[in-house]
């Protein structure tokens, strides 16, 4: 019976380690206890871990290190097949690619790439498109000796001779602005420390405007205006925005007439201008700020054309006189629609194309200036994304957008607006053999708790589909008015041809379905966004399009919120969870004005210092609310230099789902001791934290191959 028994031992031992080899795992780090009293409203909680705050602690360092040392160790068993999912990830891709040129006062500017290297050279080509080429940036040279580099932007002077950009090497949003000469030897030593990375020319050739962040909040709260050749420290303060509830930017019409300057919150929008060959005038207000009133601008001839959503809850499109510019003198061009979203406009010589939101979709809408008539575009799929592109010249009757679906890949496309023909400049080429007859795109409708009906978009590889027994991979963000835009992926073939279907849930706090879609998402009515995400998941196993026991989800910042919210709320209909660089501490960040972004927020989820918001946030924030509870399998990912949603944040729920969740399901986190918020910076090595997410979900249900 003893040799019985001992046998039995090794079989299974041998079984596991051939299988998944997961024994002698170390045990998954406990992180310390240290009681933080938070009082307020005469409600006292107990934080644990908030001392997790403190980045330059070695406790904390080391805490977060152990972490991902039994992430390495629980996930060991996979490299080899993570590298499998790297690999056939880059295989799609073609590495020698070139953007389509775009032409912009008398050159063509496009980026290109070449065979394994990380980052792009950005280009230009004087006058027709077979001139010789000139590298206006090398980022492969620049990058070197970084582990993480990113340009931010890069503007060209008036008259084309000299080039200013923008770069951060640490991840944190922080960017040195510098100028390089496209003529001639001449070297300029400018350097702009610590700004957003934005840069307008003025017509002058010599002058720039560019914002700067607040130290505490990092809202963008400062315009400077800088001359070629004189010292930062000089630079002359033309803006400064005294109100921690809003953000500036600054930028230069498509006239190139005007340089403007912005000032936006949540819900209220403000714009000054000057023109821009008097860069030393005093910026003009067009309206002044009201609470509710937002407004964009752009500029042709003698008006200026106004996005807005004055009296008009869906957005209409105004114009005023440039000489007459508060919203008395706004005379209405396009009305408000009770079930049509203004997006956005572009203007040409001869033409006004409009994007509009329909039924939860895109469109593109040509007026002609002069008959008035007008038409829209065809893209004849049940799903998909249609946007305007880059269109810098006014003169041109060819609107250039793009487009996309689940199952055709991004294509920069020519549409001449008189002729009504179309050409197709460039269509991402997926490598491999790559067939989108082999995939089927869907749109569902589930209802909500509340009867709404949410919009569900999915793709499943054809001859991988079985109903109602295929794992589901479903996200979605919901927050902010950011809808989720469906749109082709070479990186999520690796789930399709796996069997997965892969789904996005167009949840309210979006703005999918217009503006009241995304307010019923926000502030007291936050919970929607979670309940509607449960739903769709709920949905999609009753249609057969997910099997119950394998439903998976996926969300980031602050769908990284959703996520810590759906698994308090429905543990159970989850198999797995992959939350990253989540916004879950909901509480303790909107009660802490110094912490970066925080205050420009207080619009999107409300301010907790006021009890009414305190109560109903502190009713779902995904930390407070961790419970003795089963969990799904949970992968959580940060950066310790994010600057969008702080490392802390995810460590403490972490640390938190540890000492109380009654399974013994996978709680993994992942912190990128290098990066922030967007994570690694070269367009390869973002693929292996990817392939980690995908291991993970494929691991919970037997795939290793």
């Amino acid at each position: 019976m003893k040799t019985r028994s001992i046998l039995s031992i090794a079989i299974m031992v041998m079984f596991m380690v051939a299988c998944n080899q997961k024994v002698n795992l170390p045990d998954a780090p406990l992180a310390q206890k240290i009681p933080k009293e938070l009082k307020i409203h005469d409600d006292t909680r107990i934080d644990n871990y908030y001392w997790l705050n403190q980045r330059e602690d070695s406790a904390v360092i080391n805490y977060l290190t152990a972490e991902n040392d039994y992430c390495d160790a629980v996930m060991k068993h996979t490299e080899e097949f993570q590298t499998k999912l790297f690999d056939e990830m880059v295989a799609r891709i073609n590495k020698t690619d070139e953007s389509v040129p775009a032409k912009s006062n008398g050159y063509y500017y496009y980026s290109r790439t070449e065979g394994d290297a990380e980052y792009p050279l950005y280009c230009r080509k004087e006058g027709e498109l077979n001139a010789k080429e000139q590298i206006m940036l090398n980022v492969p040279e620049m990058a070197k000796g970084f582990s993480y580099y990113n340009i931010g932007s890069y503007s060209v002077s008036e008259n084309n001779k000299i080039l200013a950009y923008s770069e951060d090497t640490l991840s944190r949003r922080k960017y040195t602005i510098k100028f390089k000469s496209l003529v001639g030897d001449k070297v300029f030593t400018d350097e702009i420390a610590n700004t957003t990375g934005g840069i307008t020319w003025a017509s002058d050739n010599k002058t720039v405007f560019y914002t700067v962040k607040h130290p505490e909040t990092l809202l963008p709260h400062k315009v400077y205006k800088h001359v070629l050749g004189t010292s930062s420290k000089n630079d002359e303060l033309v803006y400064e925005e005294k109100d921690n509830t809003f953000y500036t930017f600054c930028y230069k019409t498509k006239s190139r007439k005007y340089i403007m300057i912005g000032v936006s919150s949540t819900v209220s929008s403000e714009y000054r201008y000057i023109d821009a060959s008097k860069p030393n005038s005093e910026f003009k207000v067009i309206q002044p700020r009201e609470r509710d009133l937002e407004y964009g601008i752009a500029h042709y001839k003698d008006h200026f054309y106004i996005r807005t959503n004055y009296q008009a809850k869906n957005f209409r499109m105004m114009k005023t006189p440039v000489n007459k510019t508060t919203k008395e003198n706004w005379v209405e061009m396009i009305p408000n629609r009770e079930d049509v979203f203004l997006s956005n406009f572009e203007i040409f010589q001869n033409y006004l194309v409009v994007g509009e939101r329909k039924n939860g979709l895109n469109q593109l809408r040509i007026r002609n200036w002069e008959t008035g008539k007008e038409h829209y575009l065809d893209f004849g799929e049940e799903t998909y994304d249609a946007w305007i592109s880059a269109n810098p010249e006014f003169e041109s009757d060819v609107l250039r957008y793009g487009y996309t679906s689940l199952t055709t890949p991004s294509s920069t496309i020519d549409y001449n607006m008189g002729t009504k023909g179309k050409t197709i400049m460039k269509q991402q080429e997926v490598l491999g053999g790559f067939n989108k007859d082999n995939y089927e795109a869907k749109r569902l409708w589930a209802t909500a708790e509340d009867g709404t009906k949410v919009p569900i978009s999915l793709v499943y590889r054809k001859d991988k589909f079985q109903k109602g027994k295929n794992p589901l991979w479903l996200s979605a963000y919901g927050s902010y008015g950011s809808s989720s835009d469906v749109y082709f992926s070479s990186v999520r073939l690796s789930l399709l041809d796996r069997g997965f279907v892969v789904a996005t849930a167009h949840v309210r706090g979006g703005q999918e379905m217009g503006r009241y879609w995304y307010e019923d998402g926000k502030l007291l009515k936050k919970k929607n966004t979670f309940t509607d995400f449960n739903s769709c998941a709920e949905h999609m196993v009753a249609e057969g399009y997910a099997a119950k026991d394998k439903v998976f989800a996926w969300g980031g910042s602050a769908g990284g919120l959703l996520m810590g919210a759906i698994v308090n709320m429905k543990p159970e209909l989850y198999r797995g969870v992959i939350a990253a660089v989540p916004f879950v501490d909901v509480v303790t960040t909107m009660l802490d004005e110094s912490i970066p972004l925080t205050t420009g927020e207080f619009d999107e989820w409300g301010n907790p210092k006021n009890k009414e918001y305190y109560d109903y946030m502190l009713s779902y924030s995904p930390y407070d609310n961790v419970k003795a509870q089963n969990y799904p399998a949970l992968l959580v990912t940060t950066g310790l230099h994010d600057s969008q949603v702080q490392y802390w944040e995810p460590a403490k729920w972490v640390a938190k789902l540890r000492g109380v969740k009654t399974d013994d399901n996978p709680l993994l986190l992942k912190t990128n001791m290098d990066f922030g918020h967007g994570g690694a910076s070269g367009r390869f090595e973002r693929l292996k934290e990817v392939a980690l997410e995908y291991a993970f979900v494929f691991d919970q249900i037997g795939i290793d191959e």
